[in-house]
């Protein structure tokens, strides 16, 4: 199980909480499997990412439909302000993401690639995450499927203070970024941290 939504759910002011009970029940009559639900804190706020894993595109897309058609999408239509919902494959190395408690800081890292980017910082990666790992453990990494070419990662510390510290510290051990990795990207980066909706199956 290597394909995924993340869908971005910006809401009005003080939404997100108000959101989540309708975004529970949304997932859970839905096809796929719920990875997590977090809550934006430091970035862009009052947003909500849900990051959903599916068996096959099928099952994706009519997810995405069901959406698009729905006159209440998420069940929370009154809450939001913007829905966007983007497809990814898991780089190919990577383990399908697990219900674990790793954070409860989740960091969303979105890289804009060249545009013939994805598959050679796919193989820089693939030599650097086991090491890297050893700081600060990796939820997933994803090439999106639609619109730009891009990769997002999602990682999990228990504290901002940790998160400083495992990227000081494999930076200064030469342990990352991946060698190589950064000629493949663009300047277009983006970075936001968000905390677990009560619940989300990532701690």
């Amino acid at each position: 199980m290597n394909l995924y939504e993340l869908a971005t759910l910006d809401t009005v002011i003080f939404g997100a909480g108000k959101a989540a009970p309708a975004i529970e029940a949304w997932v859970k009559e839905g096809k796929g499997r719920l990875c997590g639900a977090w809550g934006t804190d430091i970035g862009t706020l009052n947003r909500v990412f849900v990051l959903r894993a599916f068996d096959s595109l099928e099952d994706l897309y009519a997810e995405r439909e069901r959406a698009l058609r729905s006159d209440n999408p998420f069940g929370c239509v009154e809450h939001l302000v913007s829905l966007d919902m983007q497809s990814y494959r898991a780089l190919d190395f990577l383990a399908p993401v697990e219900p674990a408690a790793h954070g409860p800081i989740y960091e969303f890292r979105t890289y804009r690639t060249k545009i013939n980017g994805i598959v050679p910082t796919m193989g820089k990666w693939a030599d650097a995450v086991p090491e890297r790992e050893a700081y600060s453990k990796l939820t997933v990494a994803m090439y999106g499927l639609d619109g730009e070419p891009r990769l997002t990662q999602i990682w999990p510390y228990e504290s901002l203070a940790a998160r400083s510290e495992a990227r000081v510290k494999s930076v200064a051990d030469g342990k990352w970024p991946p060698k190589g990795g950064p000629d493949w990207l663009t300047p277009d980066m983006t970075s936001q941290i968000a905390l677990p909706l009560s619940f989300s199956p990532l701690k």
